[in-house]
C-alpha cells in the first residue's frame, strides 16, 4: 500500500508492470508531467497526435494480443467517446485509461472546468466503468481497473486527481528539448489520373494478393464490398468508427511485426483523422501498407463530395512524412503496387469511381467478427 511521502509515479508504474501492460499510448498532461518520464522509460511508448487516433492503435494492439494502456489528460476522453462506444464496446475490446483528471481540484484554467466536472456523469450515462484515485493509498485500485478491463473486455477509466501527486518524491521532470535540421525532398508537381474503376473492382483485382494476409478495412460499404470480394478470418470489418481504420492498422503492425498488414482506407476517413498519417510515418512500421481508395466523396452516407477532389493524398502522405508513396489507378496497377518489394510504411493513392457495389450486408455480429479475426492471427 503507497503511503504519503513515497514516490507516487513510481508506484503507478510499478502496478502497469505487474498488470502486465507492455505499451503505453500518451499525451501529455502538466500534472502528470512525472509521471510520463517513467512511463517512457519503462514501456514501449506510442506518443499520440490525438486520443481518437490513440484508441484506434489501442484496439489494433489488443486484438493482436498486446495489452496496451492509455495515459492521457481528462480532456482527451471527451475526444474519443464516440470511438470508445463504437469501437471498444461494440466490439468487447479492452483498454485501460489512466487520465489526469482535470477541473475538479486547484484547477487554474477555467476551461477545463465543466468538462471536468460532467466527465463522472458522462461516463455514467455511456456505461464505461471508472474509478477514482485521490490518494496514495487508493493506488491499488488501478490494478483492479486493469485487470477488470481485460477480464471483462471494456475500457475502464482511472481518473487521477492531481491530489494524489502531491507530496510524491517523484524527481522533477526538466526536459531538455533541442531542434535539428529538418530536410524533405517532396516533388512539388503531381499528377492524379482519372479514375478508371470502382472500390469493388480494385478489390475484386487484388484480391489474390490479399489472401492470407491481415487486412483491416473501412466503415460502412468498403467493408461490405470486402467481404463479398474475399471473406478470410484475417480480415478485421470495420463497422462503425469513422477515421480509425488506419491506426488500427497501425496498432496491428506494431503486435504483429513478422505479418503484413493492409489497411483499405478512404478518403474521406483519412481526411477525417488526418493525424494518421503523421503517426504511420513516425511509427514506421516496415510491415504495414495503407491503400487509399479515393472516390473525392463519402460514399456509405450518398456520395456527398469530400475536398480530396483538390488534393493529391500522396503528397499528403509523404508532407506527413511517410516515404514510400505511389498511385494506382487500375486494378492491374495496384496490384503490381503491393506486390512490389519496398520497406513501409507504403501508402497507395487510388483513384476510383464514386459508385458502391450492389452486396449484401455483413451477416456476423461483431464479437464474432472479433473473435474470428483474434482466433486467426494468433495461432
Amino acid at each position: 500500500m503507497m503511503r504519503q511521502g513515497m514516490n507516487v509515479e513510481q508506484g503507478v508504474i510499478d502496478i502497469m508492470k505487474a498488470s502486465g501492460i507492455d505499451t503505453a499510448l500518451t499525451l501529455p498532461c502538466d500534472r502528470m508531467k512525472n509521471l510520463l518520464p517513467l512511463v517512457s522509460q519503462n514501456f514501449r511508448e506510442i506518443r499520440l497526435m490525438r486520443e481518437e487516433g490513440g484508441v484506434g492503435i489501442a484496439a489494433g494492439l489488443c486484438l493482436a494480443g498486446r495489452k496496451p494502456a492509455m495515459v492521457i489528460q481528462s480532456t482527451g476522453i471527451g475526444n474519443s467517446l464516440n470511438v470508445l462506444s463504437s469501437l471498444h464496446k461494440t466490439f468487447e475490446i479492452p483498454l485501460p485509461i489512466l487520465a489526469s483528471w482535470r477541473g475538479v481540484y486547484k484547477e487554474n484554467i477555467p476551461a477545463q472546468v465543466h468538462w471536468g466536472k460532467s466527465l463522472p456523469g458522462v461516463l455514467d450515462n455511456t456505461g464505461i466503468p471508472y474509478v477514482v484515485v485521490e490518494r496514495p493509498s487508493e493506488l491499488p485500485a488501478v490494478r483492479s481497473a486493469i485487470f477488470t478491463a481485460y477480464e471483462e473486455n471494456t475500457p475502464y477509466v482511472v481518473l487521477f486527481s492531481p491530489k494524489v501527486w502531491e507530496g510524491s518524491t517523484a524527481q522533477e521532470y526538466r526536459p531538455a528539448v533541442k531542434t535539428a535540421p529538418r530536410r524533405f525532398d517532396i516533388d512539388g508537381r503531381s499528377a492524379v489520373p482519372d479514375a478508371t474503376a470502382s472500390r469493388f473492382d480494385m478489390i475484386k483485382g487484388i484480391a489474390p494478393c490479399l489472401r492470407g494476409k491481415i487486412v483491416v478495412s473501412n466503415i460502412g460499404v468498403p467493408s461490405k464490398e470486402l467481404y463479398a470480394a474475399l471473406d478470410q478470418p484475417t480480415n478485421f470489418y470495420m463497422l462503425g468508427s469513422w477515421g480509425l481504420a488506419t491506426p488500427i492498422g497501425i496498432g496491428l503492425a506494431h503486435g504483429k511485426p513478422d505479418r503484413e498488414v493492409v489497411v483499405l482506407d478512404g478518403d474521406g476517413s483519412l481526411l477525417f483523422e488526418p493525424n494518421s498519417l503523421g503517426m504511420t510515418a513516425q511509427e514506421r512500421n516496415p510491415n504495414l501498407t495503407i491503400v487509399a481508395f479515393d472516390n473525392s466523396a463519402h460514399g456509405s452516407t450518398g456520395n456527398q463530395p469530400t475536398y480530396s477532389s483538390e488534393m493529391d493524398l500522396g503528397l499528403l502522405a509523404r508532407a506527413y512524412g511517410i516515404r514510400n508513396t505511389s498511385v494506382a489507378a487500375t486494378p492491374q496497377e495496384l496490384l503490381k503496387a503491393l506486390e512490389a518489394n519496398g520497406r513501409g510504411p507504403r501508402f497507395i493513392h487510388v483513384p476510383v469511381l464514386a459508385q458502391n457495389a450492389a452486396v449484401p450486408d455483413i451477416p456476423k455480429p461483431p464479437v464474432q467478427i472479433k473473435r474470428e479475426f483474434m482466433a486467426a492471427i494468433n495461432r
